[in-house]
This record gives C-alpha cells, structure tokens and sequence, in this order.
C-alpha cells in the first residue's frame, strides 16, 4: 500500500513537470567546504596572469594522498557558513602581468563563480602571491 502511495505521488510529479507548472519541494541544501573550495580553484584557473594554485597546506597535501580532497582546490582554504564565505588563495603569477590588477580580477571571478554557482556571497577574498613563474620563452632572454 505504501509503495502505491509513493507511485502514485510520483506520477502526479512527472505529470507537474510535463505540464511545465511549478511545484514547491521542501528540504535544506548544504554545500560542504571542499565543494566551494573546487568552485574557487576552478574560478582562478579562468584568470589570465594566474599560473598556478600556490602551495597547499599540510592538511590538504594529507587529504589529496588519502583521496578525501581533489588537486583542484590546492592553494584554497575555505570558512563557509550557509549563505557567506571568507575565501583565502594561495596564487603564482606569470612574469610581466600587474599583480595588484590581477588581484583585483582573481575577487571578481571568483566572487562571480561563487554567487552563481552556490549562491554563496564572498564576504572576504584574502589572496596571497607564493611565486612568479617565467615563460619558457621570454623577449631578449639568451638562450
């Protein structure tokens, strides 16, 4: 009888959505660290000037080797409550970019990413600047 009561509850779901009408569907949405932590990584990578994510945190370096932390997220710690997020990102930059306007163009994208993707509002994007990197091929360098 039980099942029968789901099926049916099903079937008047599918024919709302067929429809095109809404339907409300209550419950709570929680987005862990590591998930925003991805968002970020990925929003950086989408900057020009951006080399790399910078050196990760010890305890990242033991979550990526145990398999609880993905790459991607090295070089970003994460305090995230339901609705708000203090982000800090450890960043190398490519030589002959402005590092002040890259910093400025690494808080929008990722301030963008992280209201679009979660609805999350960065409330503090902290970026620290690790390394330089420099092209292979530079202007003028002696080979």
């Amino acid at each position: 009888m039980v099942e029968r009561i789901r099926e049916q509850e099903m079937t008047n779901r599918l024919a709302e959505l067929e429809k095109g009408e809404e339907f409300v569907v209550g419950g709570e949405t929680s987005i862990s660290d590591d998930v925003i932590a991805a968002i970020v990584g990925v929003a950086v990578k989408e900057v020009e000037g951006v080399a790399s994510l910078g050196t990760p945190s010890i305890r990242r370096t033991l979550a990526e080797r145990l398999g609880t932390a993905a790459a991607r997220s090295r070089g970003v710690d994460v305090e995230a409550g339901k609705k708000e997020a203090l982000v800090d990102i450890s960043v190398n930059v490519l030589y002959g970019f402005n590092i002040p306007m890259l910093v400025i163009q690494l808080r929008r994208t990722v301030a963008a990413r992280l209201l679009e993707m979660a609805g999350i509002v960065a409330k503090e994007i902290n970026v620290r600047i690790t390394g330089i990197e420099f092209p292979e091929r530079m202007p003028g360098r002696l080979e």
